[in-house]
């Protein structure tokens, strides 16, 4: 009987998962002409990585990420509550998953999982393909820490580049570097070295499985839409979002949280109508707090949540309530 631990491997394509037809050098436009991998054959193209673990692999999509939204989060979600009532003994999963949204499918399952086994997504900057893929690596390290009962109770968590980041605070900073993924305020929670995985710090925001967020019976989310400032801007897209159906925008402002006057003059409208309006910033980095100015329309501060995280953050929040000050709260919690 194997005493390695069990881990659950979940593929929905991307990067990790794509062999290009351009050679060890198609490291750009390797998703064109190429194919993508499911899950069980990137294991079978990486064998290195049962090694550390037995690896159950589990079909899912063979995608780019940019295909991935929230329908699909709502059915890998509801995936992972499944496989791993078929698989009760593994340590936990890891989610292979194309960088593009990786950090927004990361979130929305930090928020709503209630596992109580790590879940890690992961994904890779070069092809499987490519000359120096980070994907046997990057897949590895993910397996290792899915394996470390540490992980437990940190929300879902995010590796690549032997680097543990939680995912409320990392984003994609870089269309093609190695070392991308960042939490631009606050670092890195750990390692994946050589001989260990090496943990530093803890995030204290409240992530699955303790949160509000119960997706049961739940077949799609509300609809919220982003729109950045920029200088001149007269807000039109916010009567846009709101015409087509929009429950809350985000704005990504001027930092630390300020918008042109004809944004938020058009804000100030949709707020009126009912549209639930959270102000983000453009800077990706620091907190977004309350000033009187947002105040008297009923704006909410993001806290330092980029637009695309304070979109999910909303649009789960808007399953439960559509109070000011409840949804305050949660902003202020999650």
């Amino acid at each position: 009987m194997s005493h390695k631990p069990q881990v659950l491997f979940i593929g929905t394509g991307g990067t990790m998962s794509a062999l290009g037809q351009g050679g060890p050098f198609d490291i750009m436009d390797y998703g064109a002409q190429g194919r993508f991998m499911a899950a069980d054959e990137i294991i079978a193209y990486w064998p290195q990585v049962l090694e550390k673990a037995d690896i159950v692999p589990i079909r899912f999509r063979n995608v780019a990420s940019t295909a991935l939204g929230p329908p699909e989060w709502l059915e890998l979600l509801a995936l992972c509550h499944a496989s791993l009532a078929a698989h009760p003994l593994a340590a936990g999963i890891v989610i292979g998953h194309g960088t593009a949204t990786l950090e927004e499918t990361a979130y929305f399952l930090s928020l709503t999982h209630k596992l109580h086994v790590p879940i890690v997504v992961v994904g890779a900057q070069r092809p499987s393909s490519g000359l120096a893929s980070d994907a046997p690596m990057n897949l590895a390290n993910a397996i290792r820490v899915a394996a470390d009962p540490v992980a437990r109770g940190l929300g879902a968590l995010v590796v690549l580049n032997d680097e543990i980041n939680a995912a409320r605070e990392v984003t994609k900073t870089s269309t093609s570097r190695m070392q991308t993924f960042r939490s631009p305020d606050f670092g890195v929670l750990g390692h994946c070295d050589g001989d260990r995985i090496a943990w530093y710090r803890k995030p204290m925001r409240r992530a699955g499985p303790d949160t509000e967020f119960d997706m049961t019976g739940i077949t799609a989310l509300p609809r919220v839409d982003v729109m950045v400032s920029y200088a001149g801007g007269d807000g039109a897209a916010a009567g846009a979002f709101a015409q087509a159906g929009a429950r809350g925008i985000v704005i990504a402002g001027f930092a630390p949280g300020f918008m042109s006057p004809g944004e938020a003059d058009a804000l100030d409208r949709v707020a009126r109508q009912g549209v639930k309006v959270v102000v983000s910033s453009r800077a990706g980095s620091g907190r977004v707090f309350g000033t009187a100015r947002k105040r008297e329309p009923g704006f909410i501060d993001a806290d330092n949540l980029n637009a695309q995280k304070a979109r999910i953050l909303l649009m789960l929040a808007l399953t439960r309530t559509d109070d000011h000050a409840e949804i305050s709260r949660m902003f202020a919690e999650y």
